[in-house]
């Protein structure tokens, strides 16, 4: 039954599970596209090996695609919980801290083997911080009665 005010999320999920269900959307789908544009070949190639591909102004290669394709699943499958939702905010603000400090050294390295350019770096930080926000965010829990 529709409701005023009705966002399309399942019934009784809190907004941390709404960012995890939609930050794993949008990786899966940018995973998934990610291979349109890079194909399989030079599954770790780099841009000192000549690998140029970029979606939008993030490079990217084979290995990356399959990286945001898992990260965008764990993200669909722990949204269904309030504390899967907050486990995946801590494996964003962990993973993708660690991929931002990787990122810093490893940027026109001959063995950078995720592709990573600058902006690539500032993605990696927000969303680190989006993941620490998603995990440590205050929530409303208090059930309320739906008569008027």
């Amino acid at each position: 039954m529709a409701t005023t005010g009705n966002t399309g999320a399942r019934s009784g999920m809190t907004w941390p599970q709404m960012l995890a269900l939609a930050f794993g959307v949008v990786y899966l789908l940018v995973g998934i596209v990610g291979f349109f544009i890079t194909g399989f070949d030079g599954f770790t190639s780099n841009q000192t090996d000549g690998n140029m591909d970029k979606l939008l102004v993030f490079m990217i290669n084979p290995l990356h695609n399959i990286v945001h394709i898992v990260i965008g699943l764990a993200g669909i499958a722990l949204s269904r919980t309030l504390s899967g939702a907050r486990t995946y905010g801590w494996l964003l603000a962990v993973g993708y801290g660690a991929a931002f400090v990787y990122g810093l050294i490893a940027v026109g390295k001959d063995w950078d083997f995720l592709n990573i350019n600058a902006a690539d770096n500032v993605l990696h930080i927000a969303t680190a911080v989006v993941g620490l926000v998603m995990a440590l965010g205050p929530v409303n829990t208090v059930a309320r009665s739906s008569r008027v």
